[in-house]
This record gives structure tokens, sequence and C-alpha cells, in this order.
């Protein structure tokens, strides 16, 4: 009986080897091929750094370019927070535009500054700035107004203002 307990784990370990074996031998006979070879992709183009970091917005261009859009720049809305808006005045229409908004030319605003915006047209950032300080945005009337009160600079209720 003691033979018996040898020998089972013996002739089972036999057995995976026979198997084994088998197996090799029938991957020896497979003939393996190569893939197919794949065209080569075009190297890529290459990209000046200059380029990269003006649209990233990481360097200006020394001389601002003046735009060529036909819109006037009529106010800009700064914001700390949140989006800043410019009022733009074309042809047709005057119109509210947010940072990143695509104007009716295809050109794009990118930044609203407090004295212009710089916008995204033809592949280089362009400069719209406001009209010159001596122009009246809103038309002067010809009629003569109230007298404005004196400003006080202290707050007092408006009974007790002189």
């Amino acid at each position: 009986m003691g033979w018996i307990v040898l020998a089972l784990p013996l002739g089972y370990g036999g057995f995976l080897a026979w198997q084994e074996w088998v197996y090799s031998q029938s991957l020896s006979a497979v003939t393996v091929s190569a893939p197919p070879s794949a065209p080569t992709p075009p190297a890529p183009r290459q990209y000046t750094p200059d380029a990269i970091a003006t649209v990233l917005g990481f360097a200006t261009q020394s001389p601002w370019v003046q735009s060529a859009e036909p819109l006037q720049l009529r106010a800009s809305f700064v914001s700390s927070r949140g989006v800043s808006q410019a009022l733009l005045a074309g042809a047709q229409s005057t119109r509210f535009y947010a940072e990143g908004e695509r104007l009716p030319s295809g050109s794009v605003l990118r930044r609203v500054e407090a004295s212009h915006v710089v916008l995204w047209r033809n592949g280089r950032e362009e400069r719209l700035t406001l009209k010159p300080a001596s122009k009246h945005v809103l038309p002067v009337s010809g009629t003569p107004g109230a007298a404005s009160p004196a400003i006080s600079l202290h707050l007092r209720p408006v009974a007790e203002q002189p």
C-alpha cells in the first residue's frame, strides 16, 4: 500500500511533463508571421515657441497691432470676479460681448482691459482702443439742466443737507 501512495504523485508528475513536451513541440511547428508594416507617419510640423506662447497668452507682442475690425469700443467693464464685458458698436448694432465670445466678423474677444480690448483675429492679437476722451459716448443735451445740488462729504439725512 505504501508504494501506491508514492507511485500516484510520480505518475501524475510524469503525465504533466509529457503534456508540457507535446505542447512545446506543437508551438515550434507553428510559423510566426510578422505583422504587416504600417506606413511611417509624416514627421510632425515644427512649431515656433513664440507662436505657442502667444496663443497661450504668455508672451505679448511688442508692437500692438491696431485692429482693422469695423467696430468701435464704447465701454469696457472689467470684473475681478466673473466675466468682463465690452460694449462694441458696429455698423448695424451695438452690443455687449463677454470675454471669449465670437464677434460677428469671426474674431474672438480675448481680453477686456480698462482702456482697450484685445481681439484674436487672423491668427494674431489685435488691439481695439476706447474712443478718445474728447469725444462723448452719449449725446450731449442742448437744453440746460437743473443745477446740481452741492455734494457733501458727510452722510446726512436728506432733510439736514443745505
